[in-house]
């Protein structure tokens, strides 16, 4: 494995924040150098104990003109409630639009698979189209030709067994499920074919029975963790048809970098590093690029249940059956022993902040068709771009650091759907908690024409309720609030030039018109109820958590925690196609 090339600079490019304004009450900032615990040399600790306390109620709240103050700093607390004066006493179980129409809507288990967040993708067979919804054990199949009669065409679960994944049943072997994905048209074997990743859990049950505990001094669930059995890589099958027993398995892959053919390594066994984290970026044809840490030596996060800090691969994807590792590419800091570039980081200590990949690389154009640049979001290590021309010799060209903001996630997505146009491109983070206890996480717009020297420039617009609402900031109507993602590439159809739609939770789904970028406005919006009638209470405060728009019918699905919903936007998207598509999506014919 060979490691990060890139210059003295970009070592030394992770932000230079004043470290006091990351730290809890009464402490104080070091540069003590213990580099691991005793137990288990991949959990570092390289900076002192710093955790952020629970934050002063008075700083933060509604203020005399209605506007919403964040707190500065938060920790993790993915759990609770964190009511405040202003904060509506109940879940809000209206509605609200904007330029849009709601076409069809869907509840219920059936179109439900999880309550907090879905993969989504669009296959087209024999004339008709189907949508896959799926977390995991957790996955559906729907026939969306006709968008006002979807039908159910597959149900997968582990419901029956307790959603224990060691566990075999009618729609699972023992240790798998369905990884996020990336479906494309395959030229070489004329057929759908789908890469599926395979990931270690990043849960605080993984790592213990016993709640509240985390990877700092808690050796024996860190060994619990690693020594599960699973496959940590990727899985390679040709489609020919929309339902599960229509799979063929093609390969195999671990990204254990311990592992001496990657091809052949047993998933039945412990593995290390985090495995193919979220959609691998692949357009059907020979380059793909993953993220990944491909041991468990990539530690370098705070964020206390999760064990990697994920780089990036490229991989030859010539023959499917026989995929090739290319490169490996990492920013220092991320591995241990790599101590001093990771102490430079204001979040070195914090034991809260996500750093490393969660996303792959965000590509505006694929290098088959010359597309040069890549763009990284890292969490905690901001925003890289990588020259990938070459895909077997990614290099760091350029790296902008970007404003802490604690508890969240800081940066998970990049939008590059208007970069080929405008030379712009959108980053951001997302919310982990309820009620606004967090920094709000914007959606950055940044100049990146000139690659080696990013700037942000602007932000999006913070959606604010209809007068109607009877309350004038989102945090007031419980549950979560921020952009999630604006979907995926691999959406059907071309995106539309001008138009960003972020899921953004208790704030629905909201598009942006973004065609003169001094002037981001939003055009558009649907915020559906707060809940449904299946939907448990523990989940009420996760509304609308993606969405995925079908740009070649103009048709937006907007995923919540109480089922579908279809919508149309003539202002927004165009007139609608509700029924048959005109011809299949294939990614890789455009």
């Amino acid at each position: 494995m060979r490691s990060l090339r890139t210059t003295a600079a970009l070592a030394t490019a992770v932000a230079v924040a004043t470290v006091a304004t990351l730290l809890a009450p009464g402490a104080t900032a070091t540069t003590a150098s213990t580099a691991t615990t005793a137990e288990d040399p991949n959990i570092r600790d390289v900076c002192e104990d710093r955790r952020p306390g629970p934050a002063d109620p008075g700083a933060y709240g509604v203020q005399l003109d209605g506007t919403f103050r964040h707190p500065a700093l938060t920790p993790v607390d993915e759990e609770h409630e964190h009511s405040f004066p202003g904060r509506n006493e109940n879940y809000d179980t209206r509605s609200y639009i904007k330029n849009m129409k709601v076409e069809a809507a869907y509840e219920g288990a059936d179109f439900t698979p999880d309550f907090f967040h879905t993969w989504q993708n669009v296959v087209d067979f024999d004339g008709r189209r189907y949508l896959f919804q799926y977390d995991r054990s957790e996955g559906r199949v729907y026939d969306i030709t006709d968008v006002k009669k979807v039908t159910v065409v597959e149900k997968m679960s582990r419901a029956d067994i307790g959603g224990d994944e060691t566990k075999a049943n009618a729609s699972w072997a023992a240790n798998d499920y369905w990884g996020a994905s990336t479906i494309q048209w395959n030229k070489k074997l004329r057929a759908y074919v789908m890469v599926q990743s395979f990931e270690d859990k990043r849960q605080i049950s993984e790592l213990t029975d016993e709640p509240g505990h985390d990877k700092y001094g808690n050796p024996a669930g860190v060994e619990k963790l690693r020594g599960k059995p699973g496959l940590k890589g990727f899985k390679v099958f040709r489609l020919d048809g929309p339902r599960k027993k229509d799979w063929k398995l093609l390969s195999t892959v671990s990204t254990d970098s311990t592992q001496r053919d990657p091809l052949s390594s047993d998933p039945n066994k412990a593995q290390q590093g985090s495995g193919s984290l979220d959609v691998p970026y692949w357009t059907g044809e020979k380059y793909m690029f993953i993220a990944t840490a491909p041991n468990d030596t990539y530690s370098g996060t705070e964020y206390p249940t999760n064990l990697h800090s994920a780089g990036y691969q490229s991989w030859d994807m010539s023959d499917p059956a026989h995929p090739k590792l290319l490169d490996t590419w990492h920013l220092p800091g991320q591995r241990t022993g790599e101590d001093a570039a990771y102490r430079t980081n204001p979040r070195c200590g914090n034991r809260t902040s996500w750093m490393g990949a969660r996303m792959p690389l965000f590509i505006p154009k694929p290098v088959e068709q010359g597309g040069r640049y890549a763009f990284a979001a890292m969490g905690g290590y901001g925003l890289t771009v990588l020259d990938i021309s070459d895909p077997a010799d990614m290099k760091a060209v350029g790296h902008l650091d970007l404003p802490p903001s604690v508890s969240g996630t800081e940066g998970d997505n990049i939008d590059v759907s208007q970069y080929e146009r405008t030379g712009l491109i959108y980053y951001s983070g997302y919310p982990l908690t309820e009620d606004c206890y967090e920094p709000y996480k914007d959606v950055y717009q940044i100049d990146a024409k000139d690659p080696k020297h990013p700037r942000v420039v602007g932000t999006l617009a913070r959606p604010t309720p209809p007068k109607a609402a009877g309350f004038q900031d989102f945090c007031q109507r419980r549950g979560s609030f921020g952009p999630k993602r604006t979907g995926y590439y691999t959406n059907p159809g071309k995106h539309d030039a001008g138009v960003l739609g972020y899921g953004f939770y208790n704030a629905g789904v909201q598009f942006f018109d973004v065609k003169n970028p001094a002037r981001p406005e939003i055009e558009a919006y649907f915020v559906p109820k707060a809940y449904g009638p299946e939907t448990p209470d523990y989940a009420y405060g996760n509304q609308t958590h993606g969405v995925y728009v079908e740009w070649d019918r103009n048709i937006a699905w907007v995923l919540t925690n109480h089922g579908i919903y279809a919508l149309s936007s003539q202002k927004v998207l165009g007139q609608p196609h509700l029924t048959r598509p005109e011809k299949p999506f294939r990614n890789s014919e455009f």
